[in-house]
């Protein structure tokens, strides 16, 4: 049986997804298994989607002097 998408990594999930992407691409998967992929796949994408909001929500701006030295951090402003 496949694992449940929240205890994957995003790499795994995402490796995951792009042969489920493959797959369904080739055409060659039943109706019936083609919705079964289409259906991990969605989990698996909103997976991914998560981790990468929050791995951008850690992410730091380094702000620096004048003269080019940390002066210190803050959180990144992303648009």
């Amino acid at each position: 049986m496949t694992e449940p998408a929240e205890t994957l990594s995003f790499e795994e999930a995402l490796a995951q997804l792009e042969r489920i992407v493959a797959e369904l691409e080739s055409g060659q998967a039943p109706l019936e298994k083609s919705l079964e992929l289409y259906k991990r796949g969605a989990a698996l994408k909103a997976l991914c989607e998560d981790r990468l909001e929050a791995a951008r929500l850690q992410v730091e701006k380094i702000t620096l002097s004048k003269t080019g030295q940390v002066e210190g951090t803050a959180p990144a402003e992303f648009n």
